[in-house]
């Protein structure tokens, strides 16, 4: 048996106390996140802005990944094929080329 085999069958109970917890409390974790984004924000004077939202819209989306851990195949490493974030993040990821770049003319995503 593989190394990975090894770690992901030691790991899968654990994954599923942690899924549980984290939809129990997803609102606070929000909330959190949001918190602590903002006072980065402000400490950083906004110049990192745009690194901090999408940062913050990350998080959230591994939040989503791991709160609604069905709706998504851990074979493709949590990403959805839909060009969304999972739901309950309320925000979509923007559009992107064929090589994978956003585009640049995408607005920032809000929070």
């Amino acid at each position: 048996m593989g190394l990975m085999k090894i770690v992901k069958a030691k790991l899968g109970p654990v994954k599923g106390k942690v899924s549980d917890l984290a939809q129990r409390h997803e609102g606070k974790i929000h909330h959190g996140l949001d918190k602590a984004s903002q006072a980065v924000d402000k400490t950083t004077k906004g110049k990192y802005s745009d690194r901090i939202q999408s940062g913050t819209g990350r998080a959230k989306g591994a939040m989503g990944r791991l709160t609604h851990h069905g709706d998504t195949s851990s074979d493709t490493g949590g990403t959805t094929t839909s060009g969304t974030t999972p739901p309950g993040t309320g925000r979509t990821a923007p559009p992107r080329d064929p090589g994978g770049t956003p585009h640049p003319e995408a607005p920032p995503p809000t929070s």
